[in-house]
C-alpha cells in the first residue's frame, strides 16, 4: 500500500492543488488528511471541498476545532483568531458541520493519523524533539507501527524500540522493520523549515520506503486570495519564506 499524507492546508488552495497533481502523478492507494484545513489562507471553502473529496481519512486539527467551537480561542493570537472569524463566514454550513464532526484520530492497517502528538490528542502537543518521542515508549507495545502528526509545519521523523529513540535525520530513508516511527508530515500550505515549496509525505509499504516529497506552487496567486479575502497580510508574506 502507498499512503499518501498531507497536512496543515491552511486554507492555500493554489498549494493543495499542487500537491494533490503531485499525489495523482506518483500513484497512491490511500490517502489521509491530518487537519488544519483552514486558518491562516484565503480559500477555505475550496480546500474543504477539495480535501473531502479526495481524502479517504481526515482528522481535525487546531485550527479546524477552533474554528468549531471545539477548542478556546485564547490559545491563538489576534490575527489568527481574525482569521479564522473571516473563515468561518467563508465555509458552507455543510462544512462547517463536517470539520465540527471530524475525528482526533484515524488508521489503516497499523498507521495511526492524528494532529498533535498522543497519548492527549486534544491537547495538540507539537512534535518538537526526541523527549517526546521517549515518552511514546513506555507503552511501546501499544503503539502503531508507524503515527503520523501534523501541527508543527515542520519535516521530523523519529524511529523508536522499547530501548530507545532516534531522529531520522532525510528527506527520504528506508523502514527499519524493527523500529516504530512517528513522523511530523511537513505542510502543505505553509511550511515553516525555510523551504517554501509545499509538502506532503508518502509512505510506500510495498518497498519500505518514506519520502516528504516538496512542490513548487504559485505562491503569488495563495498572497492574492489571501489579500481578497481580508486575512492579515503577514500569512501571505510569510509564505514566500517559508516560516
Amino acid at each position: 500500500m502507498r499512503i499518501a499524507i498531507l497536512t496543515d492546508i491552511h486554507a492555500n488552495l493554489p498549494a493543495l492543488e499542487a500537491v494533490l497533481s503531485d499525489v495523482d502523478a506518483v500513484g497512491i492507494d490511500y490517502m489521509a488528511c491530518l487537519g488544519d484545513i483552514v486558518g491562516y489562507g484565503g480559500r477555505p471553502e475550496e480546500c474543504c471541498a477539495l480535501v473531502r473529496r479526495c481524502a479517504d481519512a481526515v482528522v481535525i486539527g487546531n485550527h479546524d476545532a477552533a474554528m468549531t467551537g471545539r477548542m478556546e480561542y485564547d490559545y491563538y493570537r489576534r490575527t489568527a483568531r481574525e482569521a479564522l472569524d473571516i473563515h468561518r463566514r467563508l465555509v458552507s454550513r455543510e462544512h462547517y458541520e463536517w470539520l465540527a464532526a471530524l475525528p482526533y484520530e484515524s488508521s489503516v492497517g497499523d498507521v495511526k493519523f492524528c494532529h498533535g502528538v498522543p497519548p492527549n490528542l486534544d491537547a495538540f502537543e507539537y512534535l518538537f524533539n526526541i523527549g517526546q518521542v521517549d515518552g511514546l515508549r513506555v507503552n511501546y507495545e501499544r503503539q502503531a507501527r508507524f503515527t503520523f502528526v501534523g501541527h508543527s509545519h515542520l519535516c521530523k521523523a523519529f524511529c523508536f524500540s522499547a530501548d530507545g529513540s532516534l531522529e531520522v535525520l532525510r528527506t527520504r530513508f528506508s523502514i527499519n522493520s524493527e523500529r516504530k516511527y512517528i513522523i511530523s508530515a511537513g505542510s502543505v500550505g505553509q511550511p515553516r523549515d525555510y523551504d517554501n515549496r509545499a509538502c506532503w509525505s508518502l509512505l510506500d509499504l510495498n518497498t519500505g520506503q518514506f519520502e516528504y516529497r516538496r512542490v513548487c506552487y504559485d505562491i503569488d496567486r495563495a498572497v492574492s486570495d489571501i489579500l481578497t479575502s481580508k486575512v492579515a497580510p503577514a500569512f501571505g508574506r510569510r509564505l514566500y519564506l517559508g516560516i
